[in-house]
């Protein structure tokens, strides 16, 4: 079980440097060329597929698990990303929490919440995907 946080754990600290980048490529490069609008969802859609991707190629590390060790990871890297962005966000940034909380508007173009069940619903999927979640019955 120590093993399995703490490999879980090394998982979820590659997400960080993915979101910088991919945030940065929508600062630099999306938006100047197509303009927020359309950068800020494709800038979603695209972190949701690299954090997708991360899970793809590191299940097997983790794995094979029951179906239910798949959502506890998962919801504990939601957990831990909600809580990252909110800390950094106020403590490092300095950031209101309007501001903070905006990401979480749709209406905008932003599809930060569903960039968030990605991450929550990814290690089930990959593993399911790659056959490696143990039995089919929900714990």
């Amino acid at each position: 079980m120590r093993t399995l946080f703490l490999k879980s754990t090394i998982v979820w600290t590659s997400f960080i440097p993915i979101a910088i980048l991919n945030g940065l490529l929508r600062e630099r490069c999306l938006s100047p060329l197509l303009g927020k609008r359309l950068a800020l969802p494709l800038s979603g859609i695209s972190a949701a597929a690299l954090f997708f991707l991360l899970s793809w190629f590191t299940i097997p590390w983790l794995g094979p698990l029951k179906p239910y060790r798949y959502r506890q990871i998962g919801l504990a890297w939601l957990g831990a990303t909600v809580l990252f962005e909110f800390l950094f966000g106020r403590l490092a940034a300095g950031k209101p929490w309007g501001e903070l909380l905006q990401a979480y508007d749709i209406s905008t173009g932003n599809l930060w919440p569903l960039v968030l069940l990605v991450i929550a619903v990814s290690p089930l999927l990959a593993a399911r995907l790659r056959g490696l979640a143990g039995g089919h019955h929900n714990h």
